[in-house]
């Protein structure tokens, strides 16, 4: 707001001065010319109050850059050139430069909006939250503790899981024709078995 406010002073201002330069009475300014009457290396309170500060003395030094007219011989030369290789140059090729620009600048402007997309989609992935601690705690209950888990076997499985206190042996169950390995000093809240048989070979002990 400071920097339109500014603006829009200066802009008054500037048209102020034009309404002035365009009255009939106003003599043209490029009849007049200016001519510095006096030259001194010394301080000048006056000028610094006049120029807030900007130029301390008005020496010979500061008169040709604050009178000039002109641009620098360089820079004037510089301009010279870029005129003579710009009336060169074909509208059609001109026309092509342009476009070409153009489209550098679109590309240019589509991959910083992405970057900024990217980069606060990326912030609030961040922020959000994407796992219910509860369910997480129940699944490591569940896992390592058997907590809220059935002894039921599903119906066809042909075989049952017996299950005792801690500490006690646990006997797996196998289908006809199969040998019963007791499981000795396994506690059966170790290894819950949700689907499946897990059978034991004979002569080693089961898991």
């Amino acid at each position: 707001p400071s920097v339109l406010d500014s603006f829009a002073l200066l802009s008054g201002q500037l048209n102020t001065l034009n309404k002035v330069l365009k009255h009939e009475k106003t003599p043209l300014l490029r009849n007049q010319v200016i001519i510095p009457l006096v030259l001194s290396p010394d301080r000048d309170e006056e000028i610094m109050r006049q120029t807030e500060g900007r130029v301390p003395v008005f020496s010979h030094e500061v008169v040709p850059d604050h009178l000039r007219t002109k641009p620098d011989p360089e820079v004037e030369e510089q301009e010279k050139q870029l005129i003579t290789d710009a009336a060169r140059i074909s509208p059609d090729v001109a026309q092509k430069q342009i476009q070409s620009l153009n489209k550098m600048c679109s590309n240019l402007l589509e991959k910083i909006s992405k970057e900024e997309r990217e980069s606060e989609s990326g912030g609030l992935r961040q922020n959000k939250q994407t796992f219910n601690p509860a369910d997480t705690n129940a699944l490591v209950a569940a896992v390592a503790f058997g907590k809220g888990l059935s002894n039921r076997r599903p119906p066809g499985s042909g075989a049952s899981v017996q299950s005792g206190q801690p500490g006690a042996g646990a006997i797996i169950a196998g289908a006809s024709g199969m040998q019963q390995v007791p499981m000795t000093g396994a506690p059966a809240q170790q290894q819950p078995m949700l689907a499946g048989v897990q059978m034991a070979q004979a002569g080693q002990p089961g898991k």
